[in-house]
């Protein structure tokens, strides 16, 4: 029986704007895809992030224009099938991952196994998920923090005034702060701030220079007191190995390396180099964090508030309280979506 394919543009809403160095948006574009085999439906999805310059109505072309090729595969594994698309799809990445995330999901449950358990990871052993705080006026972040009492904060800055902003959010919170810079500091700035961040209870830095200033980060990597995390830097597989000198660690995202088959790949290599590893999200929904959740227990740092940062949500399966994150013990993904395709 052949694969079959379909797919939805959704743009959920966030909470609240959500405001990075880059810039400020209401809504979370994302294509959500729904692959069917033997009578099991696997889910997947990958929003669309303006920098990357691959919008929803780019997948959905791409999709729509080699369908017959997504259908037409032999499917066996999830492994075999991100191949095939990786080579069908080799300049839309995010397309692939949502299409991988769905593989997967089919896969736990034609074996009847959450992806965890067919993974043989212990799920206990996930680390606990930060709860992010857009750039806003301090009033504002410091009633985001009051409304989600969190164990680890993560604090967006890059923008003028960041440094006096953390100083006032600590007095409110004695919560874990990891900082996200989305490489919006020079190296000057950066040599400046992370010995006053380290001083105000900062856990890391994530990807404080532009992402090709791998002069800087060298210098950085050096002297800093806290560990630098990639994130922009690190996007596909071969740049892990590329940041290992410059970076203490990567932030994997499924959606720009292309899904769980290369996320897997990319844990074992850094640890392999004995790097960190933080596992991010790029405002899925829950369909999307069920992907990024199943892998919690492998890394050390975990980014997947998605779903509690935006005010609709389209699935099911994920609960989350103070930090930690509850995966449904159903197979595959543990998902189920609220509105049929």
């Amino acid at each position: 029986m052949p694969l079959k394919v379909r797919y939805k543009k959704t743009e959920l809403p966030f909470r609240y704007p959500f405001t990075i160095s880059k810039g400020t948006k209401t809504h979370q574009p994302a294509l959500v895809v729904e692959l069917e085999y033997l009578g099991r439906k696997g889910y997947g999805e990958a929003p669309a992030i303006a920098y990357y310059n691959i919008p929803v109505d780019k997948m959905a072309e791409d999709l729509e224009r080699k369908k017959m090729f997504v259908e037409k595969f032999a499917y066996t594994d999830p492994e075999r099938y991100w191949h095939y698309l990786h080579h069908l799809f080799p300049q839309n990445n995010f397309l692939v991952c949502a299409l991988d995330i769905a593989s997967w999901d089919i896969y736990g449950k034609l074996r009847n196994l959450p992806l965890h358990k067919l993974w043989n990871i212990d799920y206990s052993k996930a680390p606990v998920c930060d709860y992010t705080i857009g750039i806003d006026t301090v009033e504002k972040m410091v009633e985001k923090m009051q409304e989600k009492p969190w164990p680890v904060y993560k604090i967006k800055v890059g923008v003028s005034g960041d440094l006096e902003m953390v100083e006032a959010l600590r007095k409110h919170t004695d919560a874990v702060f990891r900082v996200d810079a989305n490489a919006g500091w020079t190296l000057e700035e950066a040599q400046q701030k992370i010995p006053v961040l380290k001083e105000l209870g900062v856990e890391l830095i994530e990807q404080p220079l532009a992402k090709d200033n791998w002069e800087g980060m060298k210098v950085l990597y050096n002297e800093s007191p806290l560990p630098l995390i990639a994130d922009e830097s690190c996007v596909l597989e071969q740049d892990v190995e590329k940041c290992n000198g410059y970076f203490h660690g990567i932030n994997i995202k499924l959606t720009k390396c292309s899904g769980i088959t290369p996320a897997k790949r990319m844990i074992d290599k850094a640890r392999t180099l004995n790097m960190k590893i933080m596992i991010g999200c790029m405002n899925e929904s829950t369909v999307g964090s069920a992907a990024i959740a199943h892998l919690a227990p492998l890394v050390d740092y975990v980014d997947m508030d998605g779903p509690l940062l935006l005010a609709e949500d389209i699935a099911t399966g994920l609960s989350y309280e103070y930090g930690k994150v509850e995966v449904s013990d159903k197979p595959g993904l543990g998902i189920e979506l609220l509105d049929d395709f």
